[in-house]
């Protein structure tokens, strides 16, 4: 029998007593051994309190299955190591706190966001340059004229908007946004960095 196993990168587990097979890889067999194989368990996490890290072998998976099956032949397609976050919670989080930190977290990032831009504009002398570009056009000269910042406050907005692809917490396209390939990289970057870490530690 032919098995076909594809390890993922990273796993994150929540109030698990144990890590089985179909936490951190998907697997392909004939009929229903595949829901079979998925239900073997690979560590247990009895006593483990907070949040903990683990690092799953694809060797430590073959074996298991191997234990079971000692005839098949196992082949991978996936990740050679797993990254395993368990975190152990209790209670959930009570909602007004939740929504007490995502309005502070907003807060900071609207007047960070907001401080940028003015910071740029002063730097770059922007108010002046419009008052230019209404000296040369219209022949006088006048503050802040609306004509020129009202449409460039507009499509500084709409700018922002098509930048990052969402509006009203939808996606404009399926295009990724730059925070979701910034984000992406930083996942990719953090779970090779732990799972270097957990190689180096285990080796030691």
């Amino acid at each position: 029998m032919d098995i076909y196993i594809k390890p993922k990168k990273k796993a994150q587990l929540l109030n698990k007593h144990e890590i089985l097979i179909k936490d951190v890889a998907d697997i392909v067999a004939k009929g229903d051994e595949a829901s079979k194989i998925e239900k073997i368990k690979l560590k247990s996490l009895k006593g483990d309190e907070g949040s903990k890290n683990y690092l799953i072998s694809v060797t430590d998976i073959i074996k298991k299955i191997s234990a079971t099956y000692p005839n098949a032949t196992i082949n991978n397609v996936g990740e050679m190591d797993t990254w395993v976050h368990c975190v152990s919670r209790k209670e959930r989080e009570k909602p007004f706190y939740l929504w007490l930190r995502v309005g502070v977290i907003s807060l900071i990032l609207f007047v960070g966001a907001a401080t940028a831009i003015m910071s740029f504009h002063t730097d770059g002398q922007i108010p002046k340059i419009f008052e230019r570009f209404y000296t040369m056009i219209y022949g006088t000269e006048l503050k802040n004229p609306p004509i020129i910042t009202i449409p460039y406050s507009i499509g500084l907005a709409v700018g922002i908007i098509v930048f990052y692809n969402h509006f009203m917490g939808r996606k404009i396209t399926d295009d990724p946004t730059p925070i979701e390939v910034e984000i992406e990289t930083y996942e990719k970057e953090v779970t090779e960095a732990m799972v270097e870490l957990m190689e180096n530690r285990d080796g030691s």
